[in-house]
């Protein structure tokens, strides 16, 4: 057996065996590596350790704990509500305005905090209690917000595309930029697909508010619309790069909660911190780990390896970008988004590159594919998220979401179809 073949049986293998028996994701990378190491010969204590701390010694790997740092301040200091307030106050009266204020809201967040965790779990713990009172069904209801939960790893600011960005040297800029289009079409998406649930559905229509009652909330919401505003345009003018763009996030999160709606105390400020220390301990750890597998996937040439036994289908991009989305979809039912991006990015661009296809349209697509998998059973971290927050059972919300996992499916085919859908506004607006 030779050595690329040997060392993707340990790979595989390897990754296969330790998330079988219940190892954190970071440790199975960790170990995989070594595994790898030996296999290759190559074992040397000191050169794991360096790669570990390779894999987080990035200057743009700082976005990540500012944008979770902004999305907790978001949550905690009202901004995530005055969003979901002003759309209810627009469209809340429309029968069924309850999933349109979830969907409006949801695209809303997502150019704001780039966390599909933090912006689903604002969603669900003001609109499912709502939801449940108003007698709307609350398995379709859980369902469209997972599913509006998952646009925040598309829209700008996204942090899985800043993950991408480092992992694969990819500009990080352009992979936000490519995100918008698809991000509106998801909505849009969602939008058609809540319409046709609406047929199924009993409900009455409500009182719509006087108009000094919209604009009153939507004055209430003008720190919180400013924000994208603040973050897009600034990285559109060259102003700050993506990374510091986060700390601006941050930052103008921190001064909106405390300052201008005043719902923060220094002793709410430690409890955000905390949680948002913890949650980027999590994705650092996956990072480190992820460049020491990552080092020895370089070094025995596994994209080498794939690219041979996919020879036949170089010459075929479609055809190759279709049959990579297929393994993608079947990977995102078992992993999550992160980790998908860590292990597999690094193996499938250069195949993907070498057949033509553009790099940056293969991230977007990469990292759309993965956002799905956030909704898709048995893992769904983004279902388990609803399923905790309306203490619903998972079995529930998996039957909810189906109808809008569709929908995405069927947008994922659209742009793998037609790249131009992505390429054309992406290299307009660039």
């Amino acid at each position: 057996m030779s050595n690329e073949a040997l060392s993707f049986l340990v790979f595989c293998g390897g990754m296969l065996l330790l998330m079988g028996i219940g190892i954190p994701m970071a440790f199975a990378l960790v170990l995989t590596g070594a595994g790898m190491a030996w296999a290759l010969d190559f074992w040397d204590t000191q050169l794991l350790a360096q790669n570990l701390v390779a894999g987080i010694d990035s200057f743009p790997l700082l976005a990540v704990p500012f944008f979770i740092l902004a999305g907790e301040l978001m949550n905690a200091g009202g901004i995530s509500r005055r969003i979901i307030q002003m759309a209810q106050a627009w469209v809340g009266h429309i029968r069924g305005g309850l999933g349109f204020v979830a969907i409006g809201a949801a695209v809303l967040m997502a150019s704001m905090s780039g966390s599909a965790l933090a912006d689903t779990a604002a969603l669900a713990t003001i609109l499912l209690p709502m939801m449940r009172a108003h007698g709307y069904p609350m398995a379709t209801s859980a369902g469209l917000i997972a599913s509006g939960g998952i646009i925040a790893p598309i829209i700008p600011p996204s942090m899985p595309f800043v993950i991408y960005g480092v992992t694969t040297n990819t500009s990080i800029s352009a992979l936000f930029i490519s995100g918008i289009v698809p991000g509106l079409f998801m909505g849009l998406g969602l939008l058609i697909a809540w319409k046709l649930q609406l047929r199924k559905i009993d409900l009455p229509p409500g009182q719509p508010l006087p108009m000094a009652d919209r604009l009153k909330a939507t004055a209430k919401a003008f720190w919180a619309l400013l924000m994208p505003m603040i973050i897009i345009g600034g990285m559109k003018t060259g102003v700050f790069t993506p990374t510091e763009a986060a700390v601006v996030a941050a930052f103008y999160a921190l001064v909106v909660s405390f300052l201008v709606h005043r719902e923060m105390s220094l002793r709410d400020l430690h409890g955000v911190l905390v949680r948002a220390a913890k949650t980027t301990a999590i994705v650092m750890f996956l990072c480190a780990g992820a460049q020491v597998a990552s080092y020895m996937i370089t070094l025995a040439d596994l994209p080498g390896v794939l690219s041979g036994w996919l020879g036949g289908l170089i010459e075929s991009p479609r055809l190759l970008m279709a049959l990579m989305m297929v393994i993608l979809v079947l990977i995102g039912t078992a992993l999550d988004l992160t980790p998908t991006i860590l292990i597999f990015a690094p193996v499938m661009l250069p195949i993907a590159v070498k057949a033509g296809i553009d790099p940056v349209y293969f991230g977007l697509m990469f990292v759309l594919n993965g956002a799905i998998g956030l909704i898709t059973p048995p893992v769904g971290t983004v279902l388990n998220v609803v399923a905790g927050v309306g203490r619903m059972s998972m079995h529930q919300v998996i039957k909810g979401v189906n109808p809008f996992l569709i929908t995405y499916t069927l947008i994922l085919v659209l742009f793998t179809a037609f790249p131009q859908l992505v390429i054309a506004p992406m290299k307009w607006m660039r």
